[in-house]
């Protein structure tokens, strides 16, 4: 079995990544991708908790996050097409939606 620490340094050097994503990245999708990386640390390190204290805890939130997730993407997603469909772009730069 693999230790826990290995699993939580894995799981920050991910959510870690995935912060540096979203927050330097300019396109919408790249940045939903970072922001879902950084919910799959999360996620990670609740399995990795609940499989060390030996409590499913963890690993019914993970699920039930992810199912979140998917439907946040869902809604992301429709959000950058109509976006995309008004301005021709989805650079984050170039779009402001509170000036309209």
């Amino acid at each position: 079995m693999i230790d826990p620490a290995w699993v939580s340094g894995l799981a920050a050097i991910l959510f870690i990544i995935g912060l540096w994503g979203a927050l330097s990245r300019k396109n919408a999708i790249v940045v939903l991708m970072c922001i879902e990386l950084m919910l799959n640390a999360v996620n990670l390190q609740f399995v990795a908790a609940a499989t060390h204290w030996g409590d499913v805890n963890g690993w019914v939130y993970a699920v039930f996050a992810i199912a979140i997730a998917a439907a946040e993407v869902a809604i992301g997603l429709a959000i950058f097409l109509s976006m995309y469909n008004q301005h021709e772009t989805i650079s984050l730069d170039e779009v402001n939606l509170l000036k309209n």
